[in-house]
């Protein structure tokens, strides 16, 4: 059989994880290294793997319950080849040292095992925490796979060049800049939403590091509007650091 098809045979590489395609994910095991995947994420596999639901702990379930933010994935473990996707999205390896990742858990692909998670909350321009933004720190030292929709853009965030971007198209940052999310207003006033723009929520970051924006508005963030009015409009709840959540973390 003849077929340009096989332009697209499986990457050959000694690494742990291969981007075998720029929308396909390629993870070797050698049997003592586990990896964690969104569910459902396998589309094939060499060798042999065993899938396993991965265990949530209370504050994990928690978290997620209260926040939305969180991750939910299976252990891939074994001796072979996993090849992981979702939805065609773009795959991107990510190595995470002692500076640490923050993340929007819907752009996960897999990581580590050895890697730690936490979710986190954001909070708002007002010194008012319940914007509803919650992110997911991931610390340790190991390789995560992320996924954005389309190409994505780096941008470097130094002390005296911030980076604002809008809430629904960040993927990830460097968990050491500063971050605080607010609503996009007009110089008149801070209670008068931008009528005619389309633009709601965004995030400021300060410091040094970087920002990972995906070109793509997906998904609104989650829990920005809490309740009714200009209390749901401008993220006033109670589930910021100021409120049900004290330390600005889900335990």
């Amino acid at each position: 059989m003849q077929s340009a098809l096989f332009a697209h045979a499986e990457a050959q590489s000694q690494d742990r994880y291969t981007v075998q395609n720029p929308q396909l994910l390629r993870v070797s095991l050698t049997g003592s290294d586990d990896v964690l995947a969104r569910k459902g994420a396998m589309v094939a596999y060499q060798g042999i793997i065993d899938f396993d639901g991965e265990y949530q702990s209370s504050g994990q379930r928690n978290a997620r319950r209260r926040t939305g933010e969180g991750l939910d994935l299976m252990r891939c473990s074994g001796q072979g080849t996993v090849y992981l996707a979702n939805l065609a999205q773009y795959v991107h390896v990510v190595d995470v040292d002692q500076d640490g990742l923050t993340v929007d858990s819907s752009y996960v692909l897999a990581l580590d095992s050895t890697l730690h998670t936490e979710v986190i909350a954001v909070d708002s321009q007002y010194g008012i925490s319940g914007s509803g933004k919650y992110q997911l720190n991931i610390s340790g030292r190991g390789k995560v796979a992320l996924m954005t929709s389309g190409q994505p853009l780096m941008m470097q965030v130094t002390p005296d060049k911030y980076v604002n971007a809008d809430a629904d198209a960040i993927v990830a940052w460097s968990t050491s800049l500063r971050v605080q999310m607010q609503a996009q207003t007009h110089s008149t006033g801070v209670w008068r939403r931008r009528g005619n723009t389309g633009e709601g929520w965004e995030l400021s970051f300060l410091g040094t590091g970087f920002a990972l924006v995906q070109p793509s508005e997906v998904l609104p963030p989650q829990n920005a509007q809490i309740g009714q009015g200009a209390a749901a409009q401008f993220g006033m709840g109670q589930h910021g650091s100021n409120a049900q959540n004290q330390n600005n973390a889900w335990n």
